[in-house]
């Protein structure tokens, strides 16, 4: 039976395993080992979840998607070096990722391009170095800045309306309580 439940195990997290990767089972309830390396890879496959140890060195990758493997949240051993990383703006994701859960393998990778960051290690990278994001960046920001520019000033014009309102109310009422006023006055003088 036990021998039954390990296979049935074994077999559930193959199924899981990206075709174009190894896995290996590091015991019943350890996770997976998953050698995904040497394999000419051009992007992260969909990966287990139960991964334990990663190897994706030796590919094609130039990028990681953002939020590619935030579900690894088990893994202890990752290797991703000697891979061509494209260090724009796109790398950031893969950047802090590693700062959070392998600053070794962090340590491995170097950039690719472009030409002014070749060679340099991805640790090492600043924003400063993100040239391409410079130019992504203001659009995003335009965007927001518009978006917030019309609600900011829908707020003003609602304010606005709403303090004249007030006083013309207030101009209203003090109209009318003085005409009150002097219809009762007038009626007393009259008695």
């Amino acid at each position: 039976a036990g021998f039954a439940i390990s296979l049935l195990f074994h077999m559930g997290q193959t199924e899981v395993c990206p075709p174009s990767c190894n896995c290996k089972s590091l015991g019943e309830m350890k996770g997976l080992h998953v050698d995904c390396s040497s394999r000419k890879l051009t992007e992260v496959p969909a990966l287990p979840v139960s991964t334990k140890r990663l190897y994706l060195q030796n590919n094609s990758l130039t990028s990681v998607p953002p939020g590619a493997l935030d579900s690894l949240r088990g893994l202890e051993e990752v290797k991703i070096s000697d891979n061509p990383w494209d260090c724009d703006c796109h790398i950031l994701y893969l950047k802090l990722w590693l700062e959070d859960v392998s600053a070794s393998s962090l340590a491995n990778i170097r950039c690719a391009t472009p030409a002014p960051v070749r060679m340099k290690p991805l640790r090492q990278l600043t924003g400063n170095e993100l040239g391409i994001c410079k130019r992504l960046l203001p659009i995003k920001c335009l965007e927001f800045f518009w978006r917030d520019l019309i609600l900011i000033a829908g707020a003003i014009i609602t304010l606005v309306l709403v303090a004249w309102a007030l006083k013309f109310s207030k101009k209203l009422v003090c109209q009318i309580n003085l005409r009150q006023y002097n219809s009762r006055c007038s009626l007393l003088g009259r008695h």
